[in-house]
């Protein structure tokens, strides 16, 4: 009989040892790679979602302190000339600027507290994309709220003649909402003033910026709101946790460490109010 040859059983031992490392070197760099793509997409989510808000803020609040006479659109069933005295002079309205309703005003939140923002401008519809009644592209009296509601960031749109009691509400759901984007867990505002009448600069240079306490006070001095300055806090989409070693800090607030080990991203905008610069330098003329 021939000899049969095989292996030993310390060689199959040292075979299978091998395939246990070769095994867990492979499932290793598997679920490196999994965490890997996961944080990857929750930073995608974030940027995107940053870029997003950011971009839809600015380009609705350059539009503030807006407000043209002579625009054939423009609805004409009021006294147009204080329409106008308030909308350029009070581009970001305090609470108590609207008879009809006192509460509707820029708010700074307590101990640090999501902000609301209001702005005024003429348009033909408000961030929700609602008309208010007019019709045939009419523009109006535009004043819209922003606010955070539950981790979502939210605008609610008026018609600025309803809130000064000039006009009776035709639109029904007013009060209603609408969620700009989730996952918001901080909207903070700070607002750019130009230098008082003391001063005789009409540069309309913002020379500090305030919170929304302080505005009812820089408008009794003179001083108009030329500048926005928006910080906002997301969460990504993506469901991976991180170690949160330090916390945000957003425009002049204190630190904010989320109570979730997410992975978070801070934003921050300044947008310059060209409307309300031009009727600053106006007071050259």
């Amino acid at each position: 009989m021939k000899n049969q040859a095989g292996f030993t059983l310390v060689e199959l031992m040292i075979s299978l040892a091998l395939g246990l490392v070769i095994s867990a070197s492979v499932i290793q760099v598997m679920i490196s790679n999994n965490a890997t793509e996961r944080l990857n997409r929750g930073l995608a989510s974030v940027q995107e979602n940053g870029r997003f808000i950011v971009s839809r803020l600015r380009n609705e609040l350059l539009m503030a302190g807006r407000y043209d006479m002579l625009s054939p659109a423009l609805n004409q069933d009021i006294d147009l000339v204080s329409e106008a005295y308030f909308v350029t002079n009070s581009p970001v309205p305090a609470p108590g600027d609207f008879a009809g309703n006192a509460a509707i005003g820029a708010i700074e939140g307590v101990d640090g507290a999501s902000d609301t923002l209001v702005v005024a401008m003429q348009g033909a519809q408000d961030c929700r994309g609602v008309t208010h009644g007019y019709v045939d592209e009419q523009e109006f009296f535009v004043v819209n709220q922003y606010f955070l509601d539950a981790n979502s960031l939210k605008c609610r749109g008026f018609d600025g003649r309803v809130l000064q009691g000039l006009k009776v509400a035709v639109d029904n759901d007013a009060d209603r909402a609408y969620t700009l984007l989730d996952d918001v867990y901080s909207f903070q505002v700070q607002y750019g003033i130009s230098a008082d009448f003391s001063s005789s600069d009409n540069s309309a240079r913002p020379v500090q910026f305030i919170t929304a306490d302080a505005l009812d006070a820089a408008k009794a001095s003179g001083a108009q709101v030329v500048a926005i300055r928006i910080a906002l806090l997301l969460k990504a989409d993506a469901d991976i946790e991180i170690a949160q070693s330090t916390g945000f800090k957003l425009l002049d607030e204190a630190v904010f460490t989320p109570s979730e080990s997410r992975l978070f991203k801070q934003f921050e905008v300044t947008v310059t109010l060209r409307n309300s610069k031009n009727t600053v330098r106006s007071r050259n003329l």
